[in-house]
This record gives structure tokens, C-alpha cells and sequence, in this order.
């Protein structure tokens, strides 16, 4: 499984983003748009809230093909050792019934990556917190 340690900066998003162009499999090229989507929205609030303000953090991040539920899925992984924080259980619904111009800024991440993911898991394991996003090979026409 392909691996890449990083400082949990926003700074670290384009690094992030090389890494999963150079990693995702053939098979799931097409879903590379949405990969980087998640990627960017998970890494943002960890780079973001994870750790203190003032304090340097870590971050880890991983593609793997799986099978789940007998199909083939690529599961991309983000872990870091900051504070707990289930981001499919704990962030807040949007309420998607504003328009724009009344909606907060920020508070649709969850519903971004639900929307283009298979499968969201958070586990707690130790002092980390891990992330799994799968994601279903392309339907073929």
C-alpha cells in the first residue's frame, strides 16, 4: 500500500495531490477527481483542527484496493494523532434547504465526500484517528 507521511500543514495539499496522481491505480483513474475531493476535505480539517493552534502535527495518507461487499474498491486512508474526532458521526448536517447567500461558509465536507464515496469509516485506534473512504470502480457502459 502505497504511503505518504507529511506535516499537517495546508501547505501540504499539492504534495498530497502529486501522491494520488502517481498512486491510483488504472482501474480507478476516473475516480481520481473525486479522490483528490475527499483528500482535500479530510486533510483540511485535520491540517486545520487536529492539533493545537501552535503545535506541529503529522499526518499519514494510503490507497489500497479492497474488496467490500464482493466489489472492488480503492480505499483511500487519512490518520492523525490529534485530537478524537469522528467526522461522519460528530460534524454537523448542512441544511441544504438555504440558498446560498444564507448558508454558512464551510460545514458541506461531510456531505461532499458521502456523495462521491462507496463506503466512510472512522476508527480510533490508540492515540490515532483513522479515516477510510472507499470508492467503487467506474460503472461500464
Amino acid at each position: 500500500m502505497p504511503q505518504l507521511h507529511l506535516p499537517a500543514t495546508l501547505e501540504q495539499l499539492a504534495v498530497v495531490n502529486s501522491f494520488l496522481e502517481t498512486n491510483v491505480p488504472a482501474a480507478f483513474r476516473a475516480q481520481l477527481p473525486n479522490v483528490e475531493l475527499a483528500a482535500e476535505e479530510l486533510l483540511v480539517n485535520v491540517f486545520s483542527y487536529a492539533y493545537p493552534e501552535g503545535s506541529e502535527g503529522m499526518a499519514e495518507v494510503g490507497l489500497r484496493e479492497v474488496s467490500f461487499d464482493g466489489r472492488a474498491m480503492l480505499c483511500f486512508t487519512v490518520k492523525d494523532w490529534g485530537a478524537p474526532f469522528d467526522p461522519f458521526a460528530e460534524a454537523p448536517a448542512p441544511d441544504l434547504s438555504l440558498d446560498t447567500e444564507s448558508r454558512p461558509i464551510g460545514g458541506l465536507g461531510v456531505f461532499l465526500i458521502r456523495s462521491v464515496t462507496a463506503h466512510q469509516a472512522y476508527s480510533r485506534e490508540g492515540d490515532a484517528n483513522i479515516i477510510d473512504v472507499y470508492f467503487a470502480l467506474p460503472e461500464r457502459e
